[in-house]
């Protein structure tokens, strides 16, 4: 903003709006105030108003004329019900009386918003080499300080300021590839299938604009689980791609059946043409881990109907329940044998937002992507470029991840105590929440397997559903909005993930410190008890 001939900032862009409009109105200004500003005569002003009004109806971009992709996009993590969690927060710091003191955002795994504390390790090696004069620091472990190094080597002038590779820098997808094959005992893995990404979000967006072709019934279709993580949704629409719904089988703690996934591809083919299936791993919202042979009968039938295989695998460190362990996609089809492995295209993700880091704000992430055409391979890297690189810093966080301390290092025991630490914590709090919900009448909540939420179903009344019709929303968001508005709980409607018609879900993080979360339960237990009273 410049400044006027008064020395008032931005006068001399009024005066000059204001000129213009009155010499096109043919009126002329009278003179010069002694402080050299123009003084123009109320017609001229009332002239200069009714042009800029009259220019201000005429907007190029508008509801009609926008991008009717962008517009179907919808996602609901940070949806209608956050907006309105956002409206009450500002309500009570102006000191509007509610029946509660604090908004409590359960919506979202955003772990550090929630109280956990960072792991020690990883935020050392990120401050070291985001200023690298802590290096000579006495304060900072020789492990973390030869980390930063080798970061800071892959770096344009040995700074995180400046681009790296469209790809990442090189010495942390070698890293990336090297706790890929200890992960999976051995299974091969080679940098140059290694893309790191903007969190995993980036990376499936990538793969699915990559894959989206054809017009009509020849529209990619693209299979996606029923409760999904909302990106997915999005995603597709943004896109105008072809959502293929499979249900997961709620009855059986949210199992992946092949029959489902044989039905939603043969009833797709009528109208468009299904060539990617979406898995998620330890589920999202639904908490379910899948165990080997699941994994076996979804790669085999893949491999059968030529499908691009996505594997969203960002919660590979959270698994809770007794008898269940993570087991990769790529290691599973690796040991299927060679037919299998040499030819089911695969991409499979991985982040620093959630597992024990919960680094959500440094936006690291990668994926793998194995069997991919080599001419495609070369499309992939021309439309990661686009966008330069991913954020550096995030990049130095997701090597942390994937290259941590080791035992004989220094901070490997300090290391370990707080990564055990937050898994062990997370699983004492899947099992309260799933213990506590499943106490309240009206509420059944399946065994919280891994990652970090809870997906009860609950029952919403006749009566409920026929208000919320009336307010024009989904019964469990109208479930949802009462719950935010009388108890200052935060939480996504089912409806948002997908479900079968008929039932309605909420999801909600188990992030809260467990004080917290007890409190949170509580609220939510006699809550549900008052709206089945009222509405019953």
């Amino acid at each position: 903003c410049g400044r006027g001939p008064g020395g008032s900032r931005g006068g001399g862009s009024d005066t000059a709006l204001l000129g213009a409009a009155s010499v096109a109105a043919g009126r002329q200004p009278r003179g010069p105030r002694r402080d050299g500003t123009v003084r123009w005569s109320s017609a001229a002003k009332a002239s200069a108003v009714n042009i800029n009004e009259k220019a201000s109806r005429e907007k190029i971009l508008t509801l009609e004329s926008m991008n009717p992709q962008v517009k179907a996009v919808e996602y609901a993590v940070r949806g209608p019900i956050v907006l309105k969690a956002g409206e009450i927060e500002k309500e009570l710091r102006k000191g509007i009386k509610k029946p509660f003191t604090e908004v409590i955002k359960a919506n979202i795994g955003d772990a550090h918003a929630m109280g956990q504390r960072p792991i020690t390790f990883l935020r050392q090696v990120v401050a070291l080499c985001t200023y690298p004069n802590l290096l000579d620091s006495p304060s900072f472990p020789e492990d973390a300080k030869k980390r930063a190094r080798r970061i800071l080597q892959g770096c344009g002038g040995n700074s995180l300021g400046s681009y790296t590779a469209s790809q990442g820098i090189n010495c942390i997808r070698e890293d990336v590839a090297s706790y890929i094959e200890r992960r999976d005992g051995g299974v091969p893995a080679d940098p140059d299938n290694i893309y790191l990404t903007t969190g995993a979000s980036d990376g499936i967006s990538a793969i699915l604009k990559i894959l989206i072709s054809g017009g009509g019934k020849s529209r990619t279709g693209v299979m996606i689980p029923i409760p999904q993580y909302p990106l997915y949704s999005a995603a597709i629409s943004e896109l105008d791609a072809i959502q293929v719904n499979y249900y997961l089988d709620e009855e059986n703690c949210w199992a992946l059946d092949v029959n489902e996934l044989r039905r939603a591809l043969n009833e797709a083919k009528a109208y468009c043409n299904p060539k990617v299936l979406c898995i998620i791993n330890p589920g999202n919202p639904t908490g379910q881990v899948q165990n080997r042979k699941c994994i076996e009968d979804v790669i085999h039938f893949a491999w059968e109907e030529k499908l691009f295989l996505l594997a969203d695998e960002v919660y590979q460190d959270n698994v809770y329940s007794e008898g269940c362990q993570f087991h990769s996609f790529k290691k599973i089809l690796y040991e299927m044998g060679p037919e299998y492995y040499n030819n089911v295209e695969l991409a499979s993700f991985h982040s620093t937002s959630k597992g024990y880091m919960g680094e959500c704000g440094y936006r690291g992430g990668y994926m793998e992507v194995i069997n991919l055409h080599p001419d495609i391979k070369g499309q992939l890297v021309k439309l990661l470029s686009v966008r330069l690189c991913p954020p550096v810093s995030g990049q130095a966080a997701m090597d942390i991840v994937v290259n941590p301390p080791v035992p004989g290092e220094e901070s490997y025991a300090q290391f370990i105590k707080e990564k055990e630490s937050v898994l062990n914590n997370l699983a004492k709090k899947a099992k309260l929440t799933e213990d506590m919900f499943n106490k309240i009448p009206g509420v059944h909540c399946n065994p919280l397997q891994g990652a970090m939420y809870a997906f009860p179903r609950i029952f919403i009344p006749s009566k409920a559903i026929e208000e919320a019709k009336a307010h024009k929303m989904a019964p469990d968001m109208f479930y949802c909005m009462k719950l935010l508005e009388e108890t200052g709980i935060c939480v996504v409607p089912g409806s948002g993930f997908g479900q079968r018609e008929g039932t309605h879900h909420f999801r909600m993080t188990i992030l809260p410190p467990v004080e917290k979360l007890k409190i949170l339960l509580e609220k939510v237990k006699d809550f549900h008890i008052k709206f089945l009273e009222k509405y019953a």
